[in-house]
């Protein structure tokens, strides 16, 4: 309903004579405003945005439990609550075909579900690279324009996340090309057929699942107006997360799956070549303990905690 802007404009400003300057109305959406410039109405100084993002750990609880069964069935409310697999695989499902076969045409684009969806698994696969929009267009057989529109797209309606990579004074050769995730970690594991938690444990994609889960939880409690990167040198070294916060503090992020990782021997040479305030490895145990050089091994609730924290 793009006309619907222009009405709610002349209802705010008659209420705003009245002396009602917020609260008035509350639009919901599944896609972000930018999908939205069908409408010839901003509402510019009459509009805040909130981002929503699906449940996290801080929501639904932190036990390894809880965890285990937000990161393998994702965020969506009737997902993560489903009585059983089948029902939570089902219903996923029918998100992701809902989004391609009507959401996605109702936006105005005429784009072949299939193909779609094909790409969406493409990127399910490549979760946290960099992709090559060539390789991605000859295996759709679209050139690599109509593939990066696509992910466009998908970034829009808030299905997939690009993360942008760091360069701010360091002169080293650098990877240029973003990265992407999917940002629910229900629908990856439902693009790549993962049915079940054990079924996950064993499948290649964990490490890279693990580390897209990680992202959007830490991105879900993140202050306003923190900005997210990540860094690669071009012979590998690298740091997943490099966090801008407000108060010009950089967080740089390592995320590790195991209870017991190792750590790159890079690794604090990299955290220095982005001027890192704080270190810190979000691994998959518990508890948090330094492990040297002003680096801290830290579970996935307590990073959560600090960022938290950091908005008081």
């Amino acid at each position: 309903m793009p006309d619907i802007f222009l009405i709610l404009r002349g209802l705010i400003d008659q209420n705003r004579w009245k002396g009602r300057n917020a609260g008035q109305f509350l639009i919901l959406g599944s896609a972000s405003m930018d999908l939205l410039r069908q409408s010839s109405e901003s509402l510019a100084g009459r509009i805040s945005y909130i981002e929503m993002t699906g449940l996290n750990i801080m929501e639904t609880g932190d036990s390894r439990k809880d965890i285990q069964n937000l990161w393998m069935w994702g965020g969506f409310p009737n997902s993560y609550l489903a009585k059983d697999n089948e029902m939570s695989i089902d219903w996923l499902e029918n998100l992701i075909k809902t989004y391609l076969e009507r959401d996605i045409p109702q936006l105005g684009f005429q784009i072949p579900a299939v193909r779609l969806r094909q790409l969406w698994t493409m990127l399910a696969h490549l979760q946290g690279e960099t992709v090559n929009y060539s390789k991605l267009a000859s295996n759709l057989e679209v050139d690599s324009k109509t593939v990066s529109n696509y992910i466009d797209i998908l970034t829009d309606l808030l299905l997939v996340r690009r993360i942008e990579p760091w360069h701010t004074n360091v002169k080293k050769r650098l990877i240029k090309s973003p990265r992407f995730y999917v940002r629910d970690s229900g629908v990856l594991h439902r693009l790549l057929g993962i049915d079940s938690y054990n079924m996950l444990l064993s499948n290649p994609i964990l490490g890279k699942s693990w580390e897209g889960f990680v992202v959007e939880n830490i991105h879900s409690v993140m202050p306003r107006f923190a900005e997210t990167y990540f860094y690669r040198t071009a012979v590998g070294a690298e740091v997943d997360l490099v966090i801008k916060m407000p108060n010009s503090e950089i967080w740089a992020v390592e995320i590790k799956f195991g209870v017991a990782p190792k750590l790159g021997k890079h690794f604090s040479q990299t955290c220095n070549d982005v001027g890192a305030t704080h270190k810190f490895v979000v691994y998959g145990g518990d508890d948090e303990f330094p492990i040297g050089d002003n680096i801290r091994m830290i579970s996935l609730p307590k990073i959560m905690g600090k960022l938290i924290a950091a908005q008081s």
